[in-house]
């Protein structure tokens, strides 16, 4: 999942090098928290978010196969 996350961030912003993921696991479920530079916010978010619901539609829908319910945060 991680991996995931850290490719399709890397697609989509300027400087790749400065994309991070921080995984925190719980029993049942799983938060990956995506950080990028300050300058990159912007196109992960998307405008009204579409960007940020796509890539967390694809991780829920990979998440499937774990059995487990995993949430995508974009932090600063």
């Amino acid at each position: 999942m991680q991996e995931l996350v850290r490719t399709i961030a890397s697609a989509l912003v300027d400087h790749p090098s400065q994309v991070e993921v921080n995984v925190i696991e719980g029993e049942k479920s799983l938060v990956l928290e995506l950080k990028v530079a300050p300058e990159d916010m912007g196109k992960v978010i998307g405008k009204q978010g579409r960007i940020a619901r796509a890539i967390r539609s694809v991780v829920k829908a990979a998440s499937l196969r774990e059995g487990k319910r995993v949430t995508v945060d974009i932090v600063q």
